[in-house]
């Protein structure tokens, strides 16, 4: 496991920063992301190649360079760069501390580039969110979630309708806790864990995960299927299906059979299925909070690409849901194109096919939206990425 991912998935980020014992790594950093190198690759490419740092230390730096890309908007660009770092250590310590003395209007006005308002509302809740530190959230086996929180201490059981979702507090490395290595708990989003109970698949149903990436929805619907049934996972890149192969293994997920899918029309099975999860390639603007480099790399042409491939995926995947089946299709992405715009398209091409599955109600304590055809959840709803689902049935005639 490289220190990058320790540094950026344990709560020892929060810590104030340490990395000023190595200020000229976070800076060369920075300097060296670029589209082409976003920012979390330049940065688990460096820490790799310094093989004595120590944890807290990758985890200080981590922070620093994260937190130049949350407060940029605030920045002055023509300044020296370490200038630039500092002035942005110190907006994140005065909003950590006194957040309420940043006005809406300043954190609407620069939490983003001019071209988003052109595909949400920046709302002074969703900016606010996004540019406080992330929550790190935890997801335990059904039925496991309080006895998981015993176990780890500085932890959490969410009060909401995700029963299995655990918010960790702690400072420990939880890849080296036994209960990780023994597959009661993965690292999941809380969002991405609703995209999973939403789907609601049931012991003994055939699903097909079409975006399966590195396996986390895959392994959640096993999950709750109880390991029976069966499971299709494909993805694109043979070397995230590897991983899920290993997750797998790990988490004791049996039931499932993995295939390369490069989106297309040929389908890698002409299985007919009762669940159709397309959790698509998107411009992940929901993960702002947790990757604010993107925020300034991500462009309208990117959205725009995007959802046209996100129409394509669902068109292609049509005709594997049974009568009676359903599709899910969700993004981690907040854009009119890439959510509310796509479910329209399928509408108007797919009405005979198809009608809106109405989902049921995520939080009873959460300002979100009880039985309706598709959901946005916002970071500030459950404290987790920013996620859009949207579902149907297939009609039995």
């Amino acid at each position: 496991m490289s220190e990058f991912r320790r540094a950026v998935t344990n709560r020892n980020l929060s810590r104030p920063a340490g990395g000023a014992t190595q200020p000229g790594l976070a800076e060369k950093i920075i300097a060296a992301a670029s589209r082409e190198n976003p920012a979390d690759k330049a940065l688990h490419e460096e820490l790799k190649a310094q093989r004595d740092i120590m944890p807290g230390d990758a985890a200080a730096i981590a922070q620093t360079v994260f937190n130049y890309f949350r407060w940029r908007g605030w920045l002055d660009l023509a300044a020296p760069l370490n200038l630039q770092i500092r002035k942005a250590r110190e907006l994140a310590k005065h909003f950590s501390e006194i957040p309420e003395s940043y006005t809406d209007a300043s954190l609407v006005e620069r939490v983003a580039p001019e071209w988003v308002r052109g595909e949400l509302e920046i709302s002074p809740a969703w900016a606010r969110t996004i540019q406080a530190e992330p929550k790190l959230w935890l997801r335990a086996k059904p039925g496991q979630g309080r006895a998981l929180v015993e176990k780890l201490g500085a932890a959490k059981l969410e009060k909401n309708l995700l029963p299995d979702a655990v918010q960790y507090k702690g400072e420990e490395d939880l890849f080296r806790r036994a209960e990780f290595h023994a597959g009661e708990f993965e690292i999941q989003d809380i969002a991405s864990q609703a995209v999973g109970w939403l789907c609601a698949p049931q012991p003994g149903e055939t699903w097909w995960d079409a975006c399966a990436g590195e396996g986390g929805k895959t392994l959640h619907l096993s999950a709750l299927m109880q390991n029976k049934g069966l499971i299709w996972a494909s993805d694109r890149a043979e070397w995230r299906l590897k991983n899920l192969k290993r997750r797998a293994a790990r988490a004791q997920v049996f039931n499932f059979r993995a295939a390369l899918w490069n989106g297309g029309a040929k389908l890698p099975t002409k299985t007919k299925f009762d669940g159709v999860l397309v959790d698509a390639p998107c411009s992940g603007v929901g993960t702002w909070q947790r990757n604010p480099h993107a925020r300034w790399t991500t462009t309208p042409a990117d959205v725009q690409e995007l959802a046209a491939l996100q129409k394509n995926l669902l068109a292609n995947v049509v005709p594997s849901v049974k009568p009676g089946g359903r599709l899910l299709y969700s993004v981690c992405t907040l854009t009119r194109s890439e959510t509310t715009d796509v479910v329209a398209d399928f509408n108007a091409c797919f009405a005979a096919d198809f009608e809106p599955l109405i989902l049921p109600q995520i939080s009873e304590n959460q300002n979100l939206p009880a039985s309706v055809p598709a959901i946005f959840i916002w970071p500030q709803h459950l404290g987790g990425n920013g996620m859009f689902i949207a579902g149907w049935r297939r009609k039995k005639s």
